[in-house]
Order: C-alpha cells, then sequence, then structure tokens
C-alpha cells in the first residue's frame, strides 16, 4: 500500500517539534514529524495486538495499555 502524501498547513508547537527532531536525531522538521507519526501508528498497532492477552499474568492488574 502506498503513501498517501499531501501538503498540510498546520500551527504546531516549535518545541515539540525540536524536541522530535533531537529524539529522532534528524534535522528536516517534516522528518521529525513523519517519524513521530509513525511511532504512534506503530504503538496502537501493537497496543491492539497484544489487547488480547490482557490480564493473562496473574497478578497483573495495571490498567491497560500498560504505560
Amino acid at each position: 500500500m502506498g503513501a498517501a502524501l499531501k501538503h498540510k498547513h498546520l500551527v504546531l508547537d516549535q518545541r515539540k517539534i525540536n524536541a522530535a527532531k533531537r529524539y529522532f536525531g534528524v534535522t528536516s522538521e517534516q522528518e521529525a514529524i513523519d517519524k513521530a507519526l509513525s511511532l504512534l501508528v506503530e504503538e496502537q498497532r501493537l497496543s491492539k495486538a497484544l489487547r488480547p492477552l490482557k490480564g493473562i499474568l496473574k497478578g497483573d492488574d495495571r490498567p491497560w495499555p500498560y504505560q
């Protein structure tokens, strides 16, 4: 499945963009935002895949999703 790229005009917190650039080790704001969104999508996919395992471990009473 190919990526659907669209031009967007957004007002974003520059401090968050700078933090994302440092976190991912990139220089481009676009790349930092893309990597952050990809990480969020992957985290959501993993959380959904693990949901059936909720509560299988004895004594595991942490709320879902684990934090």
